[in-house]
């Protein structure tokens, strides 16, 4: 969250940002608030300094033998006392008011950050892997029809069990995505990553603490009749995991990588689309989570996209960099680039010359102290200094079901097989290409496509 004193002493540059973000905030009443807030509290100041020096001269007063001016001392300390609690009430409303209101301010953009509308206006940095690629067929087959042709992935069976946008993973379709994610941990191990492995339900707090809450509790799944949330990325418990320590200059930067499962609604995201595994209620991913000290944060963030592209470019995919501008940014973050991979089985959106489209793999992500500051996350930089908000950044590793969609799409080969990239071949005990399975059930039958 921002800091009211930030808001308070930089107006014009708070409302300058959250219009180029399309952010619909208030920023004069709440700066109304906090000066009455303000007022309240030297008022009170003012009201038990009165009271106490009140208080003293009653005893005075009484030794003095004067007791109609002691009682009227007492009358008077009395009438302050009332009018202390009352002015104290409405300035704790107010605070409470203005924290809830703070918590629904999206950060303070970079000023690097191109200024834009919506991802139209993001802005593509360069482009990788597409100087040499590899012969695709005449008409590459969507990953949602190969899939089902290959019996890797059933939609239709997970929705027996669960319902739409969940996804059964079968055979060499599982083995893949288990090849995939532990070939990205040791990617990042490399890189000096420390592997975590978090706890998936949620509290409030933790929520709140990175900023998937308030504002987007509907697209989170909440346990019934507990403060528990599924996890709808690992930022939020590893970032969490520190919160209301205090870490020491020598413990940064602080690298953590955490695979886990996924959980997301996406309530407003609804009917997008209804095949495949590109838009899914539960996914999988590694997530790269950093902390460090403030003047190191933007080095950081390239380091930290370099990370994340490390991966692609080992499988070989082709893929682009984008900055995203104000109107699409993240409501946590102060700046984003986002690493999209091709995948040519679907024009959907504007793909590339060769056709196919775009999907988001990874958004390597600044918040600068936005998260800090409520989760409380602090360092030291020296042991006899005051403490300071550490600055947090994370980024996928990546998104295991768009990185299977790729591969798909973009290993396949004419007879309908799909050739194993060469880096994930070791994890699947060196097995080169994946033929598919037989379909099982009378069902299968009565397709005539078998006997």
């Amino acid at each position: 969250m921002l800091d009211r004193k930030y808001i308070r002493e930089h107006p014009d540059e708070v409302r300058a940002a959250l219009e180029n973000r399309g952010a619909d905030v208030d920023v004069d009443e709440f700066l109304d608030m906090d000066e009455e807030w303000r007022e309240l509290k030297a008022q009170g100041d003012d009201l038990r300094h009165e009271r106490n020096e009140v208080s003293r001269s009653i005893g005075d007063l009484k030794q003095e033998g004067k007791e109609e001016e002691a009682q009227e001392a007492i009358e008077r300390s009395g009438a302050l006392k009332a009018e202390l609690e009352e002015v104290e009430e409405r300035a704790e409303e107010l605070d409470s008011e203005l924290e809830e209101r703070i918590l629904e301010i999206p950060n303070v953009p970079d000023e690097s950050v191109p200024v834009g509308e919506d991802e139209e206006d993001n802005e593509e940095i360069r482009r990788e892997g597409f100087d040499n690629l590899r012969d695709l067929p005449a008409e590459v087959t969507p990953h949602y029809d190969l899939g089902e042709d290959l019996e890797i992935i059933d939609e239709e069976r997970a929705a027996k069990t669960t319902g739409s946008g969940f996804y059964f993973l079968k055979g060499d379709g599982a083995r893949l995505e288990h090849a995939i994610m532990q070939f990205m941990l040791d990617v990042h191990r490399e890189q000096e990553y420390v592997d975590i492995f978090p706890p998936i339900p949620i509290n409030s707090d933790s929520m709140t603490g990175t900023g998937q809450l308030p504002k987007f509790a509907d697209d989170a799944y909440k346990l019934e009749g507990e403060d528990l949330w599924l996890c709808p990325t690992a930022e939020v418990p590893v970032t969490n995991m520190y919160a209301g320590d205090i870490l020491l200059r020598e413990d940064l930067p602080l690298k953590h990588q955490a695979y886990t499962p996924n959980f997301r609604r996406e309530a407003g995201e609804h009917g997008t689309e209804t095949r495949g595994i590109v838009r899914v209620h539960q996914f999988n991913k590694v997530e790269m989570v950093n902390f460090v000290e403030p003047e190191n944060s933007y080095d950081r963030l390239e380091t930290l996209l370099d990370e994340a592209e490390e991966v692609l470019r080992r499988l070989e995919l082709p893929y682009r960099v984008l900055e995203l501008c104000t109107g699409d940014l993240g409501f946590k973050a102060s700046k984003q680039i986002d690493l999209e991979v091709w995948a040519p089985g679907d024009d959907m959106d504007d793909g590339p010359e060769e056709g196919g489209r775009w999907l988001e793999v990874s958004t390597a992500s600044n918040f600068e102290d936005f998260q800090a500051r409520r989760a409380g996350l602090r360092y030291r930089p020296e042991r006899h200094e005051s403490t300071k908000y550490l600055h947090t950044l994370n980024a996928s590793g990546l998104a295991l079901p768009r990185v299977m969609v790729a591969i798909l799409e973009y290993y396949q080969n004419n007879d309908g097989t799909v050739t194993i990239p060469e880096v994930l071949r070791p994890y699947m005990g060196g097995q080169e290409v994946i033929e598919g399975h037989e379909p099982v059930g009378e069902s299968a039958l009565g397709s005539g496509d078998k006997e």
